[in-house]
C-alpha cells in the first residue's frame, strides 16, 4: 500500500504543471482535483491507484456508463475515498467530458480555447503570492459547470488548470 501511494505522490508530483492535450489525463487530474477538494492533495494523489481500478481505468466512456450498482462497488472499496458525491461527480463529468468532445473534438481542445492554445505564466516573487483562485480559473469554473460539470468551483478548477500546465506559476525565491 506505501508503495503504492508513493507511486501516485511520485507521478502526480511530476505530472503537475506539464501541459496535456491527452482527454484521459486531463480527466485523471480533474478527478484527483475532485476527490482532493476538502483534503490535501496526498490524500487524493494517493489514491490514484484506487481510482483506476474503480473507475475503469478512468477510460471516459466507460466512466461516463457507469450505473448505481457500480457506485455502490466503488463505495465498497476501503481504499477509495467514499463520498458518494464525488463518486457520482466523477461519473457526471465524464459525461459532461463526451459532450463537449463532440462540440469541440476533444476535451483538451474546448479547454486549450480558454488560453489561445498557449499556457498563462504568472511569475511571482514569494510563495505566499500564489493564488488559490484567478479570473481565469473562475472562467472556467462557470463554463464547467454550465456545461454539466460537478465539483468544480474557483479553487478546484484553478488546481486542475495549474496541475494540467494551463496556468503555470514561477516563484522566484523558492
Amino acid at each position: 500500500m506505501k508503495e503504492q501511494k508513493k507511486f501516485a505522490y511520485g507521478w502526480y508530483h511530476e505530472q503537475w504543471g506539464k501541459p496535456t492535450h491527452d482527454d484521459r489525463l486531463l480527466f485523471i487530474l480533474l478527478t484527483v482535483g475532485t476527490f482532493q477538494a476538502g483534503l490535501s492533495w496526498k490524500a487524493a494523489a494517493g489514491r490514484l491507484s484506487a481510482f483506476l481500478k474503480n473507475f475503469r481505468n478512468m477510460e471516459i466512456k466507460k466512466v461516463a456508463g457507469m450505473m448505481p450498482d457500480d457506485v455502490e462497488k466503488v463505495m465498497a472499496d476501503p481504499l477509495m475515498i467514499r463520498n458518494p458525491r464525488k463518486i457520482n461527480a466523477t461519473i457526471q463529468n465524464a459525461q459532461a467530458i463526451l459532450t463537449i468532445q463532440e462540440e469541440y473534438g476533444s476535451f483538451a481542445n474546448y479547454l486549450w480555447n480558454f488560453v489561445g492554445g498557449v499556457p498563462i505564466l504568472s511569475i511571482y516573487e514569494e510563495e505566499y503570492e500564489v493564488p488559490k483562485v484567478t479570473p481565469l480559473a473562475s472562467k472556467v469554473a462557470k463554463d464547467l459547470k454550465k456545461r454539466g460539470f460537478s465539483f468544480v468551483g474557483p479553487v478546484v478548477t484553478c488546481m486542475f488548470l495549474k496541475a494540467s500546465g494551463i496556468i503555470q506559476e514561477e516563484v522566484l525565491n523558492r
